[in-house]
């Protein structure tokens, strides 16, 4: 029988789903290290949290130094990492800029997978768990969210690569993939939710949900029961999806594509 409490790391924990989740984890008796970028975030995190003992460690993962200090919270074992930090880039495919989709890829794939890295041979010490959070949109390719969907999409790959190749260190991996959700970051997408007919769910909710999840180590975790189905009949019969996604599209007002002179305009 192990002598020391099981140990969590939890990033993007300042808020939203991640503070969520530092809660489940801290009521359930986990010893934390809570990581974000934003330290007094992270603090407030951590003085809802009582009876466990908690490190908040404020790090931008994609930089080696702060996964190096991450590492060094942890000591010899881990039993639980949640790959929560996220972003969101929404609108037309022709309004974002390069620095747009390349910060949604850093922090929605990237991050998680030098983290993961870094910390598989603490994970294996104790036959952990890998969760990564990530999203109904990595299930189903929404218009107007490209890069947060291929992100996810990307991270549901890695959730599934992980699971087969780790499974020799008795390590298990889950995906999470929660509806949209009420945190900050919804007003990105406050002008498509009517139209696309959009189901919120609390942070709480989501994260009540995702720990039963987690906790069972099941592969992937659905908290929402007609986002299910929708997922198997988008795998099953697309066209069918796509044409609901057109439609429900449609709603929203077009406008111009960029100008972009021809060959022939440019002499």
């Amino acid at each position: 029988m192990s002598s020391h409490p099981p140990l969590a790391v939890i990033t993007g924990a300042g808020s939203g789903i991640g503070r969520a989740l530092a809660l489940e984890a801290g009521r359930a008796g986990y010893d934390l290290v809570l990581v974000g970028r934003r330290l007094s975030a992270l603090e407030e995190t951590a003085a809802q949290i009582t009876g466990v003992s908690i490190v908040v460690v404020d790090a931008d993962i994609t930089r080696s130094e702060d996964r190096l200090r991450i590492c060094d919270a942890i000591g010899d074992g881990l039993d639980l990492l949640i790959n929560n930090a996220g972003c969101l880039s929404v609108g037309r495919i022709t309004d974002q800029q390069d620095h747009d989709i390349a910060r949604v890829m850093e922090t929605n794939l990237i991050a998680p997978i030098l983290l993961t890295r870094d910390l598989i041979p603490a994970l294996a010490r104790r036959k952990g768990h890998i969760a990564n959070i990530g999203s109904m949109f990595g299930m189903i390719a929404f218009p107007y969210f490209t890069s947060y969907s291929a992100s996810k999409f990307a991270l549901r790959g890695l959730s599934d690569a992980l699971r087969r190749e780790l499974e020799e260190y008795s390590i298990t991996v889950s995906y999470i993939a929660p509806r949209a959700t009420r945190t900050p970051a919804q007003s990105q997408f406050d002008h498509l939710i009517a139209p696309f007919e959009m189901k919120l769910d609390s942070p709480e909710q989501v994260a009540r949900k995702a720990w039963r999840g987690i906790t069972k180590r099941r592969s992937t975790v659905y908290p929402g029961m007609a986002e299910r189905i929708f997922a198997g009949l988008n795998a099953l019969i697309p066209a069918v999806v796509d044409n609901a996604l057109i439609k429900q599209s449609k709603r929203i007002p077009t406008h111009p594509l960029p100008y972009v002179p021809s060959e022939n305009e440019k002499v």
